[in-house]
C-alpha cells in the first residue's frame, strides 16, 4: 500500500508581502477573503502575474496560508507557480510585488512579463 505525500505548498510569502497582503486587504472596500494569485498570457515574454480580490473563494482554487494572511492560486496557474516566492520591494522608484520562481524561463527588460515553464510534478 502506497502512502500519500504530503501536498507541496505551492507559494510563499515573504514577511514585506504578507505585510502588504495585509494592507491591500485592509484598504478593500468590502470584506475580502484573500487575494487570488494567477497568470495570464500577455506582455513581451508571454505571461504576466494576476492578482486580485476574492470576496468567496472558488471550490477550485488553491488556498495558502502563510504568515497570517491568505491568497489564493488559480487552479491554471499552480503548475507555473509550483515553489514561487512572492516578495514585495520599495525601491527609490518603485513599489511592487516580485515572484521569485523556480519556473521561469526568460523575463522581458522592463520586469512586467514573463516566460514560464510548467513544473514537474515528479520533482514536487
Amino acid at each position: 500500500m502506497s502512502v500519500a505525500r504530503p501536498k507541496p505548498q505551492v507559494i510563499t510569502l515573504t514577511d514585506a508581502a504578507a505585510e502588504r497582503v495585509r494592507e491591500i486587504m485592509g484598504n478593500a472596500e468590502k470584506p475580502v477573503a484573500g487575494l487570488r494569485i494567477g497568470v495570464k498570457k500577455g506582455g513581451c515574454a508571454g505571461m504576466e502575474y494576476t492578482m486580485e480580490y476574492v470576496e468567496e473563494a472558488k471550490p477550485s482554487d488553491d488556498c495558502v496560508e502563510d504568515k497570517g494572511v491568505r491568497v489564493f492560486v488559480d487552479p491554471s496557474a499552480v503548475l507555473f507557480l509550483l515553489g514561487t516566492r512572492m516578495d514585495f520591494k520599495v525601491d527609490k522608484l518603485q513599489a511592487g510585488f516580485v515572484f521569485e520562481t523556480p519556473n521561469q524561463v526568460s523575463a522581458c527588460g522592463c520586469g512586467e512579463s514573463v516566460e514560464l515553464k510548467p513544473a514537474s510534478l515528479e520533482n514536487a
